[in-house]
């Protein structure tokens, strides 16, 4: 049988140039007829946010934000939203930035331009991300979706190298997730070879040149293609197990990913003949997990759990809270003893390709 598939194509606009940032944001500010904008940025990023924003009618600026999106955050930005009458909101930062507006158009339906300086993809789907109590909940809902997006690489200048790095293995981590994740389909799976190909050329680029333009583009690039395969293709083992270590132990969100991938990708891909293939012929590598493990050791990458507050004893129940959430279509069984073993050996930093290849 020939080609069957569906494949959703959510609608956005995608500005991209460098240095065109300003311009770019007052003709879309311009454009929704904005007059009360809000603009979240964090600390780091004022005074960029300062800059970008100079002349156009931003009735609060907002730096009140936290990683994974604390339930308590987001009541306190939707309270400022609507004390100050607020008609857009602009986001400026990384995946704490854009996953705070996130929460703001949830609960206002305010719509949202996105100016993102990392490479988490947030920007680019209508996933939101709240967390209560330690546990991170996500959904999907077309309000979140910002409605444009702008790229600028000469924002992420600022970004150090490591910290691009993490970032930019976790937008690796959606181009690998959307190749088995639950709507997986041929057009998620070409976008993510892409966004494979663009990063793995990207990120040596910026650690060989942290001051480089061409090198954060085709990062920006591929962190783009990944979130878009991402959204489609929906939630895989990856960051099933990803969003309960951030939201319960309040783990970096980049480094969490970075560190997880290669574990994932070992378990998962001799079960995925396609999709490994096409892993590998992204990364121009015999093997997917050769690939990755190359360009992990050019860019020194994040090792173990262990080093960002996950601990053995951590690890039981991290398994309860993951097994419920691993979708039914991920192409290896997960068992509560392959899991544990995943878990143990990304806890260590152990070579990725000593997991047990078929134990079920």
């Amino acid at each position: 049988m020939g080609l069957l598939f569906s494949h959703d194509t959510l609608p956005q606009r995608v500005l991209f140039g460098t240095g065109k940032a300003a311009e770019h944001l007052a003709a879309e500010v311009a454009a929704f007829g904005a007059t009360r904008v809000m603009m979240i940025a964090g600390r780091r990023d004022a005074n960029t946010a300062a800059g970008l924003s100079a002349r156009l009618p931003v009735v609060l600026h907002y730096s009140d934000i936290v990683q994974h999106v604390p339930i308590e955050s987001a009541a306190r930005a939707r309270a400022a939203a609507r004390e100050h009458r607020v008609d857009l909101l602009v986001c400026l930062g990384g995946g704490s930035a854009v996953g705070l507006a996130k929460a703001v158009a949830l609960d206002t339906g305010l719509p949202v331009i996105a100016i993102p300086t990392t490479y988490a993809g947030s920007e680019a789907t209508n996933v939101w991300g709240l967390t209560e109590d330690g546990r991170k909940k996500t959904g999907v809902d077309a309000r979140v979706l910002p409605a444009t997006v702008i790229y600028d690489a000469q924002l992420s200048l600022s970004l150090p190298s490591g910290l691009s790095v993490a970032s930019g293995l976790n937008a690796m981590a959606h181009c690998i997730d959307s190749l088995w994740g639950p709507r997986a389909d041929p057009i998620n799976a070409a976008l993510a070879a892409e966004g494979i190909r663009a990063l793995a050329t990207g990120l040596p680029a910026i650690t060989d040149d942290p001051a480089g333009i061409e090198g954060r583009e085709q990062a920006l690039y591929g962190a783009y293609l990944s979130a878009v395969a991402f959204a489609s293709a929906g939630s895989g083992l990856h960051h099933k197990i990803c969003h309960v270590l951030g939201g319960t132990w309040n783990m970096p969100h980049a480094q969490t990913h970075a560190t997880v991938l290669p574990y994932v990708l070992a378990f998962n891909a001799p079960h995925a003949p396609e999709a490994e293939s096409r892993i590998a012929a992204a990364f121009g590598s015999p093997t997917a997990l050769e690939g990755l493990n190359a360009l992990r050791k050019r860019l020194d990458a994040p090792r173990a759990l262990k080093n960002y507050g996950f601990d053995a004893a951590d690890i039981p129940e991290a398994v309860s809270l993951i097994l419920p959430q691993v979708p039914a279509i991920n192409p290896r069984t997960v068992t509560g003893e392959n899991l544990t073993e995943l878990l143990t050996a990304a806890l260590h930093g152990t070579d990725a390709a000593g997991l047990s290849p078929v134990k079920a």
